[in-house]
């Protein structure tokens, strides 16, 4: 038997040096202080992810410090939903978007809006 410890602030979600880029720069145009990632119960699947641009956190929000200066706020109800994901930008074509990758994920809808794990 092996006991498996969690460090909320360690293991919660990691951001790509690309993500934290982008994300940094749209809160320079639009002005807010902070981007807020959740989840939500949504289409047929399950769950979908919430990215909001924000000016604080609000209670109980783990707050996590990136190198580049930027604050994420992450609702605490959704760590076990969001536990390991990485938040990248990618390019996909011609356009770049925001792509989680999550280990916790068991499907996910055919258009890609929402997801359910176990």
């Amino acid at each position: 038997m092996s006991v498996e410890s969690f460090d909320v602030s360690r293991d919660a979600i990691s951001v790509s040096e690309a993500a934290a880029r982008h994300l940094k720069q749209q809160l320079e145009k639009h002005g807010g202080n902070g981007v807020r990632i959740s989840v939500k119960e949504s289409g047929c699947t399950g769950f979908m992810y919430v990215m909001d641009e924000v000016e604080a956190s609000e209670d109980g929000d783990l707050v996590m410090n990136l190198d580049n200066g930027l604050q994420l706020y992450i609702d605490r109800a959704s760590l076990p939903v969001l536990k390991g994901t990485e938040i990248a930008y990618e390019k996909e074509g011609i356009n770049r978007t925001i792509k989680f990758h999550n280990p916790n994920v068991t499907a996910a809808c055919g258009c890609g809006e929402s997801f359910s794990v176990n």
